[in-house]
């Protein structure tokens, strides 16, 4: 594989052209089966292999997990900020600075613990929202882009399956 299909395994995110109710469904259900996905995918990896980098320069996969919980963690109140305020301006975090940080060198449990509520918060809201609602927005301050929450679902539905992919595809490697 080149390193451009390490980086991006399931190819960069594309913002879908419609949203239909089925593609809805999907990212919703891809949302509520990400941790289990996570978990199963790294299942009887030694502390040792968590700390493999997908690629030459990439993170390990400790710190895909604990970037996971992270992420979507402010993803979630992202959403919960756009349902509850007009249009707001979301807070921006230092991806690389966080997964340097002393608590990416922890065990994976407590991130893969984090994944399993937040994932099960966002699909509690996910399952209500009308779709006033889904066309809710916020604005990212670095891009100025306002974002539709229907848009963001998309976007963590493919970020949560763009990291399994960094995952898996490592895993495989390992155990070969």
């Amino acid at each position: 594989m080149t390193d451009e299909q390490m980086r991006y395994p399931i190819g960069k995110f594309v913002p879908p052209v419609s949203y239909t109710e089925d593609d809805m469904r999907r990212w919703i259900h891809e949302i509520a089966t990400l941790p289990g996905r996570i978990r199963e995918a790294i299942i009887g990896l030694t502390y040792e292999q968590l700390d493999t980098q997908y690629r030459t320069g990439g993170w390990t996969l400790r710190q895909v997990v604990h970037h996971l919980a992270d992420s979507h963690m402010n993803s979630l109140c992202r959403f919960k900020l756009a349902i509850t305020e007009n249009n707001p301006t979301i807070k921006p975090y230092d991806e690389a600075g966080w997964a340097i940080q002393p608590d990416y060198r922890l065990p994976v449990e407590p991130s893969l613990k984090m994944l399993d509520g937040i994932h099960q918060h966002m699909v509690a809201l996910f399952e209500t929202f009308s779709e006033d609602q889904w066309n809710r927005t916020f604005i990212h301050p670095e891009s100025g882009s306002v974002t539709p929450l229907k848009k963001n679902l998309a976007l963590y539905a493919w970020h949560g399956n763009h990291h399994l992919a960094h995952l898996t595809e490592t895993v495989k490697k390992i155990r070969q």
